[in-house]
């Protein structure tokens, strides 16, 4: 059992990311449920990591291959509730770039991470791709909005 205080969680927070920026996928997976899910942009190329394992194994890929770093820019917890949001930057130096963005958090009852739901700062494209939200995140079945509210005007 973690510590559950918002302490505890921004501390389980921060030790993922430090497990990610060390490429280690034992210190990585510690701060997970096994089943936890993180979501990404739909058509993301790296797809939904699903477990403990595979969000560690996704991560130390990433170092590999891009040089990636990051850095926990802004974060909010509430314990009451178990959920944090953070805004991050990922740096890829290999190629030269970086991305913004901010994540949602959800804690287990246990102070384990259960799910991350990751949101990037990007430039809205009507061409190509006609809505912008997380691939393989239930929206509908959890309650979202799927229309537009109808509005007087």
């Amino acid at each position: 059992m973690r510590d559950t205080s918002a302490a505890g969680l921004k501390a389980t927070i921060r030790e993922y990311f430090d497990g990610c920026n060390e490429a280690d996928a034992d210190k990585i997976m510690a701060c997970f449920t096994e089943d936890a899910v993180h979501y990404f942009p739909a058509g993301a190329p790296q797809g939904t990591f699903s477990g403990a394992a595979g969000i560690a194994a996704g991560w130390v890929a990433a170092v590999g291959k891009f040089g990636s770093c990051w850095t926990i820019d802004r974060m909010l917890v509430d314990a009451d509730s178990r959920e944090a949001v953070i805004e991050w930057t990922h740096f890829k130096p290999k190629l030269n770039v970086y991305l913004r963005g901010d994540e949602w958090y959800v804690f287990a009852r246990n102070g384990l991470i259960a799910e991350i739901r990751a949101y990037y700062a990007c430039p809205a494209s009507t061409d190509v791709i006609r809505s912008h939200e997380l691939g393989d995140f239930a929206y509908g079945k959890l309650g979202y909005p799927m229309k537009p509210p109808a509005i007087d005007r």
